[in-house]
């Protein structure tokens, strides 16, 4: 199936086939095993440079392609992302220091089709805080993801990730989404992370799109620095993020993004599964 092949929905949105489900099961598994890979970088005194060069390499020796290197003028094959940098974190020389926090972004294209997923990671350790943050935002894409089936909104899964997190006195950033992918990195629908029940287009089998809340422990505002691609909290309050994609099946769905060595979660415990 090409990307213009398929039914796409009033609203827009694309409908793929069965037979498309093992083309983004491999792409995600390729990108969950590249943050699997890098994840005993992750310590003090390492430059997030260092962690997007064995990205880079990896992709390099793999049969797939960076979806980021090139995109609208990027250069490089992640987004590494510390402690207020809420998203599009750009790797450099500054190193990681004790205690910092940090998301990494990764998406690559495998025969055509997008595997895009992020996670957190803790260089040293984790202050009690940034712990609280890290739980809620991993646990608030799980109750987005379980609100995922078909005759649900996408209002719904908005609603589950922000009444949880506002439950627990933090934020969620309104400033950037989830998205529609497949055989291209971004299409509709913009998958909102907060919402009321009920509202927004249904959920449709065969749907395939992102969840990727961003919670931050302060407010939600964010601004773009002179850069135009790093996005920080506006009261440099610290900011978390984990992503799945996932595709619309008859009575749910199926995460493409699972670690296969069940280090999702940075504590790697029952909650990494």
């Amino acid at each position: 199936m090409d990307g213009k092949s398929g039914r796409l929905t009033r609203d827009g949105i694309r409908i793929y086939e069965p037979a498309d489900f093992a083309g983004m099961h491999a792409a995600g598994k390729l990108a969950a095993e590249i943050l699997d890979h890098v994840a005993p970088m992750i310590e003090p005194g390492r430059s997030t440079a260092d962690i997007d060069a064995e990205i880079t390499r990896m992709i390099d020796a793999s049969d797939s392609t960076s979806a980021t290197i090139g995109y609208k003028g990027y250069q490089h094959a992640s987004c590494i992302s510390v402690n207020h940098v809420v998203c599009h974190g750009i790797p450099g020389a500054k190193t990681l220091k004790d205690g910092d926090i940090l998301n990494i972004d990764v998406t690559v294209i495998l025969d055509g089709w997008y595997g895009d997923t992020s996670r957190m990671y803790v260089a040293g350790k984790l202050g009690r805080k940034a712990e609280r943050l890290i739980d809620v935002t991993h646990d608030a894409l799980m109750r987005g993801i379980a609100a995922v089936k078909p005759g649900n909104t996408f209002g719904d899964i908005g609603h589950a990730i922000q009444s949880f997190v506002e439950s627990h006195r933090m934020s969620v950033v309104r400033d950037f989404c989830g998205h529609g992918l497949g055989r291209v990195f971004h299409a509709p629908p913009n998958v909102l992370h907060y919402g009321r029940p009920g509202s927004g287009p249904k959920l449709e089998e065969g749907m395939f799109f992102t969840i990727e809340p961003m919670v931050n422990l302060g407010r939600p505002e964010t601004k773009v620095l002179a850069d135009d691609w790093t996005a920080v909290t506006r009261d440099k309050s610290l900011s978390a993020q984990f992503e799945h994609s996932i595709g619309v099946t008859a009575d749910g769905c199926e995460i493409f993004t699972q670690s296969p060595a069940g280090l999702f979660h940075p504590t790697w415990g029952d909650a990494a599964k």
